[in-house]
């Protein structure tokens, strides 16, 4: 039994890059065996087993057999004479398809190296196009590398233009597109993701909203018009993913000459389960950001109307990833964004002490007017001293 470190980590540690998980191949061995040394079986599809000890994944090497549409019609074989060379052949980049010993030799049969020197994302095998996941996790990999130059080669991207053109793209599942929009988003160039999806055809497929939203530019076919500056900007405020999901709605709300419907934000959440929390900052924004953004001219009636109306008062948290956005968006669209005086106003409004109206007497809906009165008071206040000032 031969054992390698393969995928991620070696592409990682040939970048100079942190190590965040290792996962490894095993070779001349069976799920039996496997379990004989204390190894947990985890694996449902295919035979992956977590270490005893360090629980880091074990896969046996294995090839696969195309039997269906979708990243899950395969036939998996593990036996143990498969090589570790065949086991690579089935990964989806070259830069993916590294191993390395114990010793610490790197094992590199399709030259992954060579494409990690040259900066290019290169597909293994014709095997590639078997997998709708893979236009993703090369648009996403195209997006994480933007830094260093990464590019996908020309054989590849007419690979995905095909498996588009043969609509395995409309196999994907809702919960791998969730899955690599979320780690496209925490790159630092985000917009490359869907810049890469936009240039093998695969955006009007996967998001026609965003498509829809970009169709009116010239040069969308290669991808160049996807530039999403809402995203960009808030990538260097923020990595919550409901905040970069709120910024990428907000971009493309503002690329449709009538906004995004809120039924059509309601079906991209729906069609792929998007959390509750991504959802509700994304129509919060754009219910929203426009009052924000003319906060310092509302009267305190309408701009206590918009703290409840995002319930600002309990959720702080989350009014302030809605500040965020709404700063990001007015920032791109030259509108002003007063945060400071946001923030004043809210932290005047939270200051009223409600304690005080259980002792007038007042009861039921006559504390909650009350309330009301006290808060507007304390924002009319607010306004005064800003106005003397």
């Amino acid at each position: 039994m031969d054992i390698y470190l393969v995928g991620g980590a070696v592409r990682d540690k040939q970048l100079g890059l942190p190590v965040k998980e290792r996962d490894w191949v095993v070779v001349g061995s069976s799920a039996q065996a496997m379990l004989e040394l204390g190894y947990q079986a985890v694996g449902k599809d295919f035979p992956v087993f977590l270490h005893p000890k360090t629980k880091e994944e074990y896969a046996l090497a294995r090839t696969e057999r195309k039997t269906g549409h979708g990243y899950t019609g395969f036939e998996t074989c593990a036996d143990p004479d498969i090589t570790l060379e065949e086991d690579l052949l089935r990964r989806d980049l070259t830069i993916n398809a590294m191993a390395e010993t114990a010793e610490g030799e790197l094992i590199d049969p399709y030259k992954g190296l060579d494409d990690l020197n040259n900066g290019v994302l290169r597909h293994v095998s014709p095997a590639f196009a078997e997998d709708p996941v893979r236009i993703l996790r090369t648009a996403r990999f195209a997006a994480r590398l933007a830094p260093w130059g990464f590019h996908v080669a020309h054989g590849t991207n007419a690979l995905m233009r095909s498996m588009v053109a043969d609509g395995e793209a409309a196999h994907l599942v809702p919960e791998r597109v969730w899955a690599e929009l979320v780690k496209a988003l925490q790159t630092d160039t985000p917009a490359r993701f869907f810049q890469v999806l936009a240039g093998c055809g695969a955006l009007q497929v996967v998001f026609p909203e965003l498509a829809a939203s970009i169709a009116s530019t010239a040069d969308t076919a290669h991808g160049n018009s996807v530039s999403l500056p809402v995203l960009q900007h808030v990538v260097s405020h923020s990595q919550d993913t409901a905040i970069r999901f709120a910024a990428l709605v907000c971009d493309m709300d503002n690329g449709l000459p009538g906004g995004l419907d809120a039924g059509v934000l309601t079906r991209l959440c729906e069609r792929y389960r998007v959390p509750n929390a991504c959802r509700d900052l994304a129509r919060m924004a754009l219910q929203q950001r426009s009052s924000l953004q003319q906060a310092s001219g509302l009267s305190a009636e309408a701009l206590l109307d918009v703290f409840n109306s995002t319930d600002a008062l309990r959720r702080t948290e989350r009014f302030n990833e809605l500040l965020i956005v709404c700063a990001a968006d007015a920032m791109v669209r030259q509108h002003d964004c007063d945060q400071a005086y946001l923030q004043s106003a809210l932290n005047a409004v939270q200051a009223v002490n409600a304690a005080s109206l259980q002792d007038s007497g007042l009861t039921g809906k006559d504390i909650g007017e009350a309330l009301q009165a006290l808060r507007i008071e304390a924002l009319r206040q607010l306004n005064q001293l800003r106005e003397r000032l």
